[in-house]
């Protein structure tokens, strides 16, 4: 008798935890890279058509006021990926990696690795049983070291692991976990390139040599999918940062054909890593195929009818790349932001996000409220099953905004970056305070009211000397000293 008893406890135990299984919500985050919080319809963009995206836009809810991790690629990834902001965070700006190779000191492989001590967003939701998948560009640790996607939680990685081999979209190989596989462009096709001397730059046929034969990104939605079929009966985190529109300008002549239509002055571009004769039509090219993508995948949801229990997140990185005249051109920032990538002005952090779930968050719906990719991690927890009183990141669950429940306001947010010159961001109420220089012997310190000026057009530094002090005292206490990508204006050091 107790035998029995104990199999049928054995048998309703296992019961109740595959029911809790089945309940959990699949989550599918895709990364854009260097996408402008303008770049898409539902944002405001008027040339660029992005018709899958503006309709997940009217079936979840668009953030109007998220921002990235950093304002470069590996450090924003790294906040995401362990909800840590900047301050807290391992990777603080993109490290290369260096070896000597045939006598000669030369870029290898990869960035340098987020250490095994990091936690990140694809263990924790492994501990809550589901199966991860990453696919598109990792730069978070090079092949076979403590960063690998493999050593960190993900059961599956299909793309480039180096943010600078992922600057070529027609390359020679790809990885599928630990083996490289080969595509049909040989030689690859260079990332940044020049037209070759002599040659008329008014000749299209003088950029046929920038065009290959396998686009790479076409392989990685195809993994994509194939992943979400292999994983339809149980829980499944796929993060999906594709390369688009990240340049260099690498792009089918399917997805270019239809914006030579467009009634554009677009010159042939030379000058701009790989040469393009309709540089315009090419980068509006890209974006729309990166948004027949997102459809693709919005479409197999609706067959595998998994769309009602699939939390689907889109946002970029960071802010639109170096591409001045093409930025405006396109209004890339989006209305009157200032800056772009690299830069902590709002143009440079300030991502175009939007969120559909539609099990628990309302069709077309709108929030302005303040939030960071620290957040998507004890989010995603939450949504898992964790209680939020566990989250020991400097995120906070965005579940209860995304519901329509009351929700807290975040009461500010930090970004500090290692490179360029080294510069400190901080969000509190209506104010914002920037501080740059911090790799020079002096400094400067800026100040913004955003409800007034969005656009960060007149420093109010002079005229709230208190607030200056408040601001920076607040910064000082939201970080800590990094070895690995040190800010010597911060850090005490010369």
């Amino acid at each position: 008798m107790r035998k029995k008893c104990a199999f049928i406890c054995i048998y309703f135990t296992c019961l109740w935890a595959g029911l809790l299984a089945s309940q959990q919500p699949n989550i599918i985050f895709i990364l854009a890279d260097d996408l402008g919080y303008g770049e898409l319809g539902c944002f405001g963009q008027t040339k660029i058509k992005t018709p899958n995206l503006d309709k997940l836009a009217q079936q979840g809810m668009k953030l109007t006021r998220h921002y990235s991790g950093s304002p470069v690629c590996a450090p924003s990834r790294c906040v995401l990926m362990t909800g840590k902001h900047p301050g807290h965070a391992f990777v603080r700006n993109n490290g290369e990696l260096r070896a000597m190779v045939n006598g000669k000191m030369t870029h290898v492989e990869g960035q340098k690795p987020i250490p095994a001590s990091e936690v990140t967003m694809a263990e924790a939701l492994k501990s809550q049983g589901y199966t991860t998948g990453a696919f598109g560009k990792w730069g978070l640790g090079n092949p076979g070291s403590e960063g690998d996607p493999l050593n960190q939680g993900f059961d599956r990685f299909f793309g480039y692991n180096c943010q600078r081999h992922a600057h070529t979209y027609f390359t020679d190989y790809l990885w599928d976990n630990d083996k490289k596989i080969p595509l049909n462009n040989v030689p690859p096709v260079p990332g940044h390139a020049k037209l070759a001397k002599g040659v008329d730059p008014a000749d299209p046929k003088s950029y046929e040599v920038f065009k290959g034969k396998d686009f790479s990104s076409d392989h990685i939605i195809n993994e994509v999918l194939s992943f979400i079929k292999d994983n339809k009966e149980k829980p499944f985190f796929l993060y999906y940062p594709t390369l688009i529109p990240h340049l260099a300008l690498h792009v089918p002549d399917d997805s270019v054909e239809p914006y030579l239509k467009e009634n554009w002055i677009d010159p042939p571009d030379s000058a701009r890593y790989t040469p393009h004769f309709t540089p315009r039509a090419a980068y509006a090219g890209m974006i729309t195929r990166m948004d027949s993508y997102v459809g693709r995948v919005m479409a197999l949801l609706d067959e595998l009818k998994l769309s009602d229990n699939t939390i689907l997140v889109f946002t970029s990185d960071n802010g639109p790349t170096y591409l001045g005249p093409m930025a405006e051109f396109f209004n890339s920032a989006g209305g009157v932001m200032r800056g772009t990538k690299g830069q902590s002005y709002e143009g440079g952090l300030k991502v175009p996000t939007i969120v559909r779930w539609p099990e628990g968050i309302a069709k077309n719906s709108t929030s302005d409220q303040m939030s960071g990719f620290e957040d998507w991690l004890p989010t995603f927890m939450e949504v898992a099953g964790e209680s939020p009183k566990k989250n020991k990141g400097d995120g906070q669950s965005l579940l209860p905004l995304l519901k329509g429940e009351s929700f807290e306001s975040k009461k500010f947010l930090y970004r500090e970056f290692a490179g360029s010159n080294g510069h400190q961001a901080l969000w509190r109420g209506d104010w914002k305070a920037i501080r740059t220089g911090l790799k020079k012997k002096t400094t400067s310190f800026e100040l913004y009211n955003l409800k007034s000026d969005p656009g960060e057009s007149k420093d109010l530094a002079a005229d709230y000397p208190e607030k200056v002090k408040e601001m920076e005292a607040f910064m000082m206490k939201q970080r800590f000293p990094s070895a690995e990508f040190p800010i010597k204006g911060l850090d005490g050091l010369r």
